[in-house]
């Protein structure tokens, strides 16, 4: 089977992400129980749910990092469990991953880190792969003179959009986020809710999120799927998970920053999601 012999297919097909009765296993204890989800095309998807409630397992499976021990995973057309070697390498390069620690190498500059994507897989001359990476930083909203750096010499904020730079490296139909936001100030997460935006808007992007941000769930999220008992216990937008009577779920909206988020999104009134980016000037503890 060959990823390029899908293309049409998948552009036609509105799932690009489907998990069908995935069960994952660490010697007794089970993560997942037969879980089921689907992300669509050019949605913003994020993954919520409690410690030890799987998404980080359930993001390394859709990577190719890990595998489950039953079920089927299909990402942009292909059969993960299936895939040779060729293939996977063909297919890791139709997506970009942030990690939520940044992942990059601390001996190469962070033009050096962005670029490299693109000396591993193409044959482009060094001189426009570095110009390719100037404009990927630019693009995530770095000063030209940041990619000189290393990354020690970053803020939290920054390193986070280096490794976002270096996720679009390759110019990827589908964006997974590790925690995006985590670890930054109110101004600089809020900045990271225009930025998702932006990116899904201007290039048509899949994303998809694992976050304990209850703002940027708010402002960002198009559907949201909550992780618990190894099950999705419910998918819906912000809106339509709040009005949901399972103690899974409301565990989400009914502490202080849930009720602080939900009480933002009533003084916006009608505006519509996805122009909301503004965050509240602080959070309740």
């Amino acid at each position: 089977m060959q990823i390029a012999a899908h293309a049409n297919e998948v552009r036609a097909d509105e799932r690009v992400i489907e998990v069908n009765k995935v069960t994952t296993r660490f010697g007794d204890h089970i993560v997942h129980s037969e879980l089921d989800l689907e992300v669509r095309r050019k949605e913003i998807f994020a993954l919520i749910g409690g410690s030890g409630s799987g998404k980080s397992t359930l993001l390394r499976e859709l990577i190719l990092l890990q595998r489950p021990d039953s079920g089927s995973i299909q990402v942009l057309g292909a059969d993960l469990l299936t895939l040779g070697e060729e293939e996977a390498l063909a297919l890791r390069q139709r997506w970009g991953v942030m990690f939520q620690h940044g992942g990059l190498f601390g001996s190469l500059t962070v033009t050096e880190n962005v670029g490299l994507p693109l000396r591993e897989h193409t044959t482009l001359a060094d001189g426009l792969i570095d110009e390719i990476a100037a404009g990927k930083l630019a693009m995530s909203g770095l000063k030209p003179e940041v990619g000189a750096q290393y990354p020690s010499e970053l803020s939290g904020g920054m390193m986070k959009r280096a490794s976002l730079a270096r996720a679009l490296a390759l110019d990827p139909e589908l964006l997974f986020l590790d925690e995006p936001t985590a670890g930054l100030d109110p101004q600089s997460a809020g900045g990271v809710d225009e930025l998702v935006l932006k990116l899904r808007d201007l290039f048509g992007l899949t994303i998809v999120m694992i976050t304990h941000d209850l703002d940027l769930l708010w402002q960002v999220a198009d559907r949201v799927a909550v992780l618990a008992g190894g099950k999705v216990q419910g998918t819906g937008s912000m809106s339509e998970l709040s009005q949901m009577d399972n103690p899974a779920i409301q565990q989400f909206f009914d502490g202080p920053r849930g009720r602080a988020a939900q009480e933002q999104e009533k003084q916006q009134g009608d505006t519509p999601t996805h122009t909301k980016i503004a965050r509240p000037p602080s959070k309740p503890k």
